[in-house]
């Protein structure tokens, strides 16, 4: 499946559909849009070239989303990788992939719990300057006291569904991107 080529042979189409929640027209127009992403045509897409997605470009959370892309952790996004990590945002996504794609966002050291230190760090880029430090450090230490069924100190994946478990709807509506 080489991340370069043109066209794709029927098998690799075929291991693409199974390996995500696209139609066989919708892999053929997301890898047009891939190519014109990728610059510089190197087959894979920079963090450069990634902040390109008009609708990336403005989220201050560009380079965890990145971060969750790039599977194999080269600084690059190849397209199966793209495939895959657009393919949780589908209409056909599941719902559970989609929250688990939410955690990853704060599970910054992907050892799959959320740490005190690493809420802090995705909510201050959240929030920037609208809150100082103390403030923010009040919010982070709340809301894991709350989150923190086992008391372990960091939210699992399983504490984080629960925590959240009001508004799973609204999160996988917000998390669902119509690519007809």
């Amino acid at each position: 499946m080489g991340n370069a080529q043109s066209e794709f042979s029927a098998e690799d189409i075929e291991q693409m559909k199974q390996q995500s929640n696209f139609s066989e027209k919708e892999l053929r127009r997301l890898h047009r849009r891939f190519k014109k992403l990728d610059a510089n045509n190197s087959g894979s897409l920079s963090t450069e070239e990634f902040l390109n997605i008009p609708e990336l470009a403005q989220n201050p959370l560009m380079e965890r989303v990145f971060s969750i892309f790039d599977s194999n952790h080269n600084q690059e996004i190849e397209f199966n990788e793209f495939i895959h990590g657009l393919s949780v945002f589908t209409g056909r996504g599941h719902k559970e992939d989609k929250l688990r794609f939410a955690f990853n966002v704060y599970d910054i050291d992907g050892d799959g719990y959320i740490s005190n230190g690493e809420l802090f760090q995705v909510l201050k880029i959240m929030v920037g300057s609208n809150l100082n430090d103390t403030q923010l450090q009040q919010i982070v230490d709340k809301t894991i006291i709350e989150a923190d069924e086992d008391k372990d100190g960091k939210i699992s994946f399983p504490e984080f569904v629960k925590k959240i478990s009001g508004s799973t709807e609204d999160l996988d509506s917000k998390l669902t991107i119509s690519f007809e």
